[in-house]
């Protein structure tokens, strides 16, 4: 499929936009956000030029940004991809940067081939917030096609910088998830990532590989991923990766890194829900060995071992010994606005905390408003609540500019459908 390329301006009228700091970046989002409640409020009395003036000002800055990802100046491409990632963590935009798209993604592209570390690291998280606004479909399967060249080389390559291949191994994954349209190309970014992850396993005599830390949390990385796209493997794939990993994931206990050791623990976790949920009687032959792995870990008192290392090592491998021995799962309850949402089960745990680390504290508005990741949770369309029932929850001015802004959009799309019937058959 051909891609669409629309020509922007560049270094025009945004050519003054400044470079800024992820912190300035969350200051200068979240005062638009503040400015968009309190639009809002005064819209409900009649008014709506503040609403449509901030809105005018969010986008011009946005158009900036993406203006500057093509800067000469590394440090002004720098603070342009951290501007649009903090937007894209903190707000819903599809209209804007669907239009936008191919656009965003030839930036991504630029700075994933041409930039250094931090340029590549934020152009990675970039991509991978782009496909979460998106959501499934063939617009960001076309943006994924694209940079997923990219990724791999990036990952597979050990002259590339370390930081670069970290932040790579974890966007590959949720990208993978969200946009590839097919099953095989799912197992062969699997494949990707068990290339690096297995090098961390222990040796036959029990020792572990010499592995810098740096390296160790690559592994980590692409660990992680590889977990996050079993939730999506068919039954036979599943009872394949069962046989040939689950004896040998136990390995990976015995790193010396804390987070491997967690990251393998809730992978082995997940695997068993997995595989009881293919079949509820389930037997895994070394099961006995590991758990008592499992309770050595939960109960570890290494002296060697930081104190908090231990702490969170003990807390998790409770939970994982539990899930192995039991089938168990420690349920969380998360709270949005007014409604809230179980985290019950080690599937549903690796899936939200693999979204939550790309848009970070947006995660709540992105559960109440952007209808993909509803659907991920099942969660369906976003809630309307009127005003007058906000108000008697006492819910912050925040969470009621989020309940805005779902209600907003939901009664734009349902206007838009009503005055044009015209069928949208997408770009070619």
């Amino acid at each position: 499929m051909p891609r669409n390329k629309k020509k922007n301006s560049r270094g025009g009228q945004h050519g003054a936009v400044q470079p800024f700091s992820d912190e300035d970046a969350s200051i200068e989002t979240l005062s638009h956000c503040s400015s968009f409640s309190d639009a809002t409020s005064v819209a409900d009395e009649g008014g709506e030029t503040n609403e449509d003036s901030a809105q005018e000002d969010f986008q011009y800055k946005l158009k900036g940004f993406i203006d500057s990802t093509v800067d000469k100046s590394a440090k002004t491409r720098q603070g342009a991809l951290d501007g649009l990632k903090t937007a894209m963590a903190t707000r819903i935009l599809y209209e804007f940067i669907s239009e936008r798209r191919m656009t965003i993604t030839d930036s991504i592209e630029r700075c994933l081939k041409k930039g250094k570390g931090d340029e590549q690291r934020a152009a990675a998280s970039l991509a991978c917030l782009l496909c979460i606004q998106l959501g499934s479909g063939i617009e960001s399967e076309e943006v994924f096609k694209t940079l997923k060249p990219i990724f791999k080389n990036i990952l597979a390559d050990g002259s590339a910088n370390i930081q670069a291949r970290q932040a790579v191994a974890t966007s590959l994954g949720l990208c993978t998830l969200v946009a590839e349209d097919d099953i095989l190309d799912v197992q062969a970014t699997m494949g990707c990532f068990e290339n690096l992850f297995t090098r961390s396993y222990a040796k036959a005599d029990g020792t572990c590989p010499s592995i810098s830390p740096q390296m160790s949390q690559l592994h980590t990385n692409s660990l992680r991923s590889w977990a996050l796209l079993l939730t999506i493997c068919s039954s036979s794939q599943l009872k394949d990766i069962l046989q040939k990993h689950l004896p040998k994931l136990q390995r990976l206990l015995e790193s010396d890194d804390v987070n491997m050791r967690i990251a393998a623990g809730e992978t082995i976790a997940l695997l068993f829900e997995l595989a009881r949920d293919i079949d509820s009687d389930f037997e895994f032959d070394g099961r006995d060995e590991l758990c008592d792995k499992l309770n050595a870990l939960a109960t570890d008192c290494n002296k060697h071992r930081a104190k908090t290392d231990k702490r969170k090592q003990r807390s998790v491998f409770r939970d994982v010994l539990k899930a192995v021995e039991e089938g168990a799962f420690q349920s969380e309850t998360i709270r949005f606005g007014t409604e809230r949402m179980n985290i019950d089960s080690w599937v549903r745990k690796r899936t939200y905390d693999a979204f939550r680390e790309f848009v970070g504290s947006g995660m709540n508005y992105h559960l109440q408003a952007n209808e993909f990741i509803r659907d991920v949770f099942e969660l369906g369309p976003p809630m309307l609540v009127d005003s007058a029932t906000m108000k008697a929850m006492k819910i912050s001015r925040f969470e009621r500019h989020l309940h805005n802004s779902a209600a907003f959009k939901a009664r734009t799309k349902a206007r838009s459908k009503f005055r044009d019937k015209r069928v949208d058959v997408g770009e070619f």
